[in-house]
């Protein structure tokens, strides 16, 4: 019984690694000047707040991000191109 939940538990981790590389940009352009800014696909939602971001080519992007770091993390700060 372990043995099943074990390979069942495996291969929901590879569908998922699955979707993931399926969901990634064959190539994802860094922003020129920049080392630490990327170009990335956002949905926005009401109060333009983007969600949601995907890294992806220039031809993509619909903002240019960089990770920062906040209190509660982690985080990702976002520019409108």
């Amino acid at each position: 019984m372990k043995t099943r939940i074990a390979s069942l538990a495996a291969a929901g981790a590879l569908a998922v690694s699955a979707v993931v590389a399926a969901a990634a940009p064959a190539s994802a352009d860094p922003v020129p000047g920049s080392a630490n800014q990327f170009y990335a696909y956002c949905s926005v939602d009401l109060l333009g707040v983007p969600l949601a971001c995907t890294r992806t080519d220039v031809a993509h992007a619909s903002h240019i991000c960089q990770y920062v770091l906040t209190a509660a993390g982690l985080g990702l700060d976002c520019i409108q191109r």
